[in-house]
């Protein structure tokens, strides 16, 4: 192939798509990753909690989820969603983007679940009878002396699982939910230039992950200095 005629037709893709993938394909990839961190840390949460707690069956159940979730390919559970949600939510006329949105959801919080109890674990339990003994309850000693310490563990990975989501986006093209991979579909069916489109949205892939890999790195190193 010819190189001066392969970045020709690169240049051209770029410059009469370039909404389709900085704009739509980049939002919807944002956006999507956003609210599965979002609410992902918010089911986590409750699941670490779960797990922690003293019922017997939670714990089996918190479980049994976070070990189906983890030991199925995420295209699998994407497909569940896409297919089951709909069905069992009928009324609320669910988008194919939403749809997406739940399945990555219930991924993460599984994912994060996992982080936030190992990081709340990862405290002395001394801490915990320290701040009993001054007379704190169980739940004030976890909110104001265990969780303090715990998010110097736990936001570094949050921002590691922040990258692995935008990553994990990408199988949401399956469904044409219109993030970079869709744009790439979209782009390719008219152009019918696969190399070209593909090197565009590794770029933009590349730029996201690396820019907020930098950015949890230097968390990673404001916490430790901390």
């Amino acid at each position: 192939m010819d190189f001066i005629d392969f970045f020709e037709k690169f240049i051209k893709v770029l410059v009469r798509y370039w909404d389709v993938f900085l704009i739509k394909g980049v939002s919807v990839t944002l956006s999507l990753s956003a609210i599965t961190v979002f609410f992902g840390t918010i089911f986590g949460t409750l699941l670490a909690f779960g797990k922690m707690g003293r019922s017997r069956l939670l714990r089996w159940i918190i479980t049994a989820f976070v070990e189906i979730i983890r030991g199925t390919p995420s295209l699998l559970q994407i497909y569940v969603g896409y297919f089951i949600v709909p069905l069992a939510l009928p009324f609320l006329g669910l988008s194919t983007y939403a749809s997406v949105a739940v399945a990555l959801i219930i991924n993460s919080s599984a994912y994060v679940s996992e982080v936030i109890r190992s990081g709340i674990q990862a405290v002395d339990k001394g801490q915990t009878e320290a701040a009993r003994s001054l007379g704190l309850t169980q739940a004030q000693a976890m909110i104001k002396v265990v969780l303090p310490q715990a998010v110097k563990n736990i936001l570094p990975a949050l921002g590691n699982e922040f990258i692995t989501i935008i990553k994990e986006t990408s199988l949401a093209s399956t469904f044409f939910a219109g993030d970079l991979m869709t744009s790439y579909l979209t782009v390719n069916g008219k152009e019918f230039l696969p190399l070209q489109c593909l090197l565009i949205v590794g770029i933009i892939y590349f730029i996201l992950t690396f820019i907020l890999g930098r950015g949890v790195h230097a968390l990673e190193r404001r916490l430790s200095h901390d």
